[in-house]
């Protein structure tokens, strides 16, 4: 059996995926029956499965450690070798979608297939490959700069993730200390973040322009494949969250404020949640992993079957250490048929949440990986996120196993941060479509935008004293906002549909887990609003979906004495 260490990296020559690329492209042109075309999409499917294998080898080694020399380099070859790859892969579409058997295509492939390829087109031209490579190279010294991060508190010199248990202390002072070191680290790099930033959305907006757009958030929703909804759906979906939300996370974040007795909620106080401390796990990142065993094995066979898989063969890096990226991630490694799970471990609840969260998504994807068409592997962003954020609820049985007697503590806190989280995220969203019909504002502009945005969905906040904060440069963290554009109002439409599933599993977990099954089996062989159907899920779209699903989370808080917690 091969283990992630055995798995054989080995540079593609992107001059030699041309050529063989290119005489796959004339053999589906020239092709006179239906099942020729048929085995030039498995061989083309198959080339890019081998070069994708590479690069998520390269990617996924180099974030483990920014210090690897090799890795790093070979992180940088694909960032420029990408977009060129990108070409061929456009070339591959414009054949596809023109091609005389097409209709018996769609019939085999399904229609979601060529609605991608439609879209892929409309954001791609060989005109814009240095403008893609510059946007790689922007987005990869953003990582680089974050994980630079050495901060230097109670004697110890932390990463960012490292830092992270500091700001939630029942002593307010050392929440205080650390959350102001934590963000110092970004105010001593405003400079870097905000040149950064504007080269990226000028950088992006000069793609727009040579694509024929007037700006690039239409660049934006082609890019994120979002082939059933548009910005004007999305904006609506703000206002729900604002009418129906906000209220709500005000109240919760009074709530908080009388839990813990502080006369004023500041922005260090935020990630306290009981003055008894928050719920934490019990034991170490090995002690997790082998309740997160017993978890999986009692769920179902199928979990049984993929965490053991994920495990003998060593596809996670989940503790924090210096020189690593920072966040974490759920990628797949295609010629192995492994998805591989990234993580910074910090001994916070946030630990349980990735083996929940990151989990769903490697759970997806692994039941999903036999399809011989690599648009399908994966569903698009918004859908995918369905999958990570409804394992985190489906899996709320097993939670004494991780928190024991602070189970209801971590119950109340996932729930209610799931809701204060959505305010959060649609600004987030809007932030960007402001930033990007605007692409020449200045940095201080970009964050009085921000501060704008707070001011409607974040009214609570109070960053006290922290000028960089006060002046809006929290969003800085944010490394979505700068390396994945518009990906984010992703996470607070999938939140929607996760809540569901966690009313649908309290009153029928075996059907509620059946229809999960059934998604995650789907991958992205259907578009997000199709998808949903078919998981007997609502729209976060429709008129009432939230504020229905908002009620019953709401009830269920009110429900709880958490000043006993």
């Amino acid at each position: 059996m091969l283990k992630f260490s055995d798995y054989e990296y080995k540079r593609p020559d992107i001059e030699q995926v041309k050529i063989q690329f290119n005489q796959l492209l004339d053999a589906f042109r020239n092709a006179e029956k239906l099942e020729e075309q048929e085995q030039v999409i498995l061989k083309v499917n198959q080339l890019r499965d081998d070069v994708s294998t590479q690069g998520n080898l390269a990617f996924i080694r180099a974030s483990i450690d920014t210090k690897n020399e090799f890795y790093e380099n070979e992180k940088n070859y694909f960032d420029e070798a990408q977009p060129e790859f990108e070409a061929l892969i456009t070339l591959f579409y414009e054949e596809l979608v023109k091609s005389p058997f097409r209709n018996e295509l769609e019939e085999k492939w399904g229609r979601q297939f060529f609605d991608l390829a439609d879209y892929s087109i409309k954001s791609f031209s060989p005109e814009i490959i240095p403008l893609l490579q510059e946007e790689n190279r922007l987005s990869s010294e953003y990582s680089r700069l974050v994980a630079s991060a050495e901060i230097e508190f109670n004697g110890d010199t932390l990463t960012l993730a490292q830092i992270d248990p500091y700001t939630e202390s029942t002593d307010r002072e050392t929440r205080e200390k650390a959350v102001k070191a934590k963000f110092d680290f970004f105010a001593e790099n405003e400079a870097k973040f905000d040149s950064l930033y504007d080269s990226l959305v000028k950088t992006r907006h000069e793609i727009a322009l040579k694509l024929g757009y007037k700006n690039f958030v239409d660049v934006g929703y082609l890019r994120m494949l979002r082939v059933d909804y548009d910005a004007e759906k999305v904006a609506k979906f703000r206002e729900q969250v604002r009418t129906f939300v906000v209220p709500l996370a005000i109240k919760l974040r009074e709530r908080q404020q009388e839990r813990i007795g502080v006369q004023e909620l500041m922005f260090w106080d935020e990630s306290l949640e009981f003055l008894t401390g928050n719920a934490n796990p019990q034991g170490g990142p090995e002690w997790i992993i082998d309740k997160g065993k017993q978890m999986y094995q009692e769920l179902s066979d199928e979990t049984n079957e993929f965490f053991s898989f994920m495990n003998e063969r060593e596809l996670m890096d989940l503790e924090a250490k210096k020189g690593k990226e920072a966040g974490g991630y759920c990628t797949f490694i295609e010629n192995y048929e492994s998805p591989f799970i990234f993580s910074n471990f910090n001994g916070t609840s946030g630990d349980i949440d990735v083996l929940t969260h990151e989990a769903g998504h490697a759970f997806q994807v692994y039941m999903s990986r036999h399809s011989s068409i690599p648009e399908y592997i994966w569903p698009t962003h918004e859908a995918a996120e369905i999958h990570s954020m409804s394992m985190e609820f489906l899996t709320w049985p097993w939670m004494e196993n991780f928190f024991g007697d602070q189970t209801e503590k971590y119950k109340f806190t996932h729930l209610s941060s799931g809701i204060l989280f959505l305010p959060y995220g649609v600004a987030v969203d809007e932030f960007q479509h402001r930033i990007y019909e605007k692409p020449d504002m200045t940095p201080e502009e970009r964050k009085a935008v921000w501060k704008e945005l707070e001011e409607i969905y974040l009214p609570h906040r109070n960053y006290g004293d922290h000028n960089y904060l006060n002046r809006g440069g929290v969003w800085q963290r944010q490394g979505h906002i700068y390396e994945d554009p518009f990906y984010y109002i992703d996470y607070t439409l999938a939140q929607i549909c996760a809540f569901q599933f966690w009313k649908k599993s309290r009153e029928d977990f075996d059907n509620a887990w059946k229809d999960y099954v059934h998604l995650c089996k789907l991958g992205g062989s259907k578009s997000f609003t199709k998808l949903l159907k078919e998981a007997n899920l609502k729209s976060p779209f429709e008129e009432g979906s939230l504020e229905s699903v908002v009620k019953e989370i709401e009830h269920w808080l009110d429900g709880v004495d958490d000043k006993m917690l």
